[in-house]
């Protein structure tokens, strides 16, 4: 007999169930896998391409709602069939949410298994087949600063508030979540926009230049001083200077900034003589530097002085309506990127991003968004995305048991793998028949 094409899962705690739904699916000439278990089921589906799920929701230790979950986003394209004995209005609804095309009740009919297969795969193959919904989002932007988000929103209102000035500003938040952004939005949209824009990133720069590189240096001042240089500051005048991870700034390099910010004059390495600036200073900091105080490795009196006004930038994981807005700009960067390869996001795929919490917050969102369009043709779907943004399953330890717990329990697992062959199970154990009557009713 030439088996089908397709390969069923079948999934339930009850061996009866099992077989009484594998008979019938050989009827049908379908190739048929077994789990009883989710554990066993996830492992069938690593191993083996499959073409319908057919699953238990009551079952030990993890569920089929669980498993249910697992597949709408490990494999969104395999269709899902529920078979119950406990059915219920809500569990009915919850699984068709979670993607469920139909959902049966024990005991049924080998006729109603067989139509609500047929209508599984017909619906999956239109899924398939029909094109994917785009996701149409405004896009509101200021400056690069994308977001309409009551945080962003927030941050802009600050923004438009210190353009036009010269304030010290402290801009805190985590890694990748746009600070420099936020400096740059301050600089671009006031009216010293056509002045320059000076950004240093204090962490990049070893600790025995950055001096010099913030406030330049005199020929022979040391080793590999050729010639006398403006530093950053003298870069900056009459605009910007950006201060990038300034908790990574030494203690001198620290002192010498508070004589900037108290006298807006420096000195270069090596000189006596002091030079006016006229420049705003932005700092910025993923550090907590209020601890760093404590432990001495920041000034205080800095702090106070970069900290005339304060901005914080939400993480990600706060803004999270943010993300749609986000993914259409990159998802355009890319397309422009890769020459015309302007690809689509499906909300299933976008609602997995909202979900996740993105500790690299926008930097590993864009990162992921590359990383789909790269690996995609034409829309993105969640097959598309990393597996660590997906649904999981935490499959715990093994509980420790008595010997003759799990002795029973192998013996039960044999009895399922020959069918409830009690002379095989035997002959594979190394029994006879009599003592394995006996260990299954101890």
């Amino acid at each position: 007999m030439q088996l089908r094409k397709e390969n069923i899962l079948i999934v339930d705690d009850d061996i009866n169930v099992l077989e009484v739904l594998q008979r019938h699916l050989q009827s049908w000439n379908y190739h048929v896998f077994k789990a009883v278990s989710v554990k066993e089921a996830v492992a069938i589906l690593r191993d083996t391409k499959i073409g319908l799920l057919i699953t238990d929701l009551k079952m030990p230790e993890i569920d089929g709602f669980e498993l249910i979950k697992f597949v709408s986003e490990h494999y969104p394209n395999l269709p899902k069939l529920v078979v119950t004995g406990y059915p219920s209005v809500q569990n009915s609804l919850v699984a068709i949410k979670s993607g469920v095309v139909d959902y049966l009740t024990k005991p049924f009919t080998k006729e109603e298994l067989k139509l609500a297969i047929n209508k599984s795969m017909s619906i999956s193959e239109e899924k398939n087949t029909s094109a994917n919904k785009s996701i149409k989002e405004k896009n509101e932007a200021y400056g690069e600063i994308i977001g309409n988000s009551e945080k962003i929103n927030d941050v802009i209102q600050l923004i438009d508030r210190l353009k036009d000035n010269k304030a010290t500003v402290l801009v805190k938040g985590e890694s990748g979540t746009g600070k420099e952004l936020v400096a740059r939005a301050i600089h671009y949209k006031g009216k010293f926009a056509r002045a320059p824009f000076v950004a240093v990133n204090c962490g990049a720069i070893p600790e025995n230049l950055l001096e010099a590189e913030l406030f330049g240096y005199l020929k022979g001042a040391f080793t590999g001083a050729e010639s006398n240089r403006n530093g950053f500051f003298q870069a900056a005048h009459g605009g910007t200077i950006f201060l990038d991870e300034i908790g990574n700034a030494s203690l001198a390099v620290q002192t010498r900034l508070l004589r900037v910010l108290q006298e807006k004059e420096v000195i270069k390495v090596g000189s006596q003589k002091t030079e006016k600036i006229d420049v705003r200073i932005i700092a910025a900091t993923n550090s907590d530097l209020l601890d760093m105080i404590q432990k001495q490795t920041f000034r205080e009196d800095l702090f106070y002085r970069l900290t005339v006004v304060e901005i914080n930038v939400a993480p990600l994981r706060e803004r999270k309506d943010d993300i749609p807005l986000l993914v259409d700009k990159f998802l355009f960067k890319y397309g422009v990127e890769y020459k015309d390869r302007f690809i689509k996001m499906t909300p299933e795929a976008l609602s997995v991003l909202k979900r996740y919490n993105w500790p690299g917050n926008i930097r590993e969102l864009e990162n992921v968004v590359q990383r789909a369009v790269i690996m995609s043709d034409k829309v993105i779907d969640v097959e598309h995305l990393p597996n660590h943004l997906k649904y999981t399953l935490d499959f715990s330890d093994d509980a420790l048991e008595p010997l003759k717990v799990i002795e029973k329990k192998y013996i039960e697992k044999v009895l399922r793998a020959t069918g409830n062959n009690k002379t095989k199970a035997a002959q594979i154990l190394k029994i006879d028949r009599k003592t394995l009557r006996q260990k299954l009713l101890d």
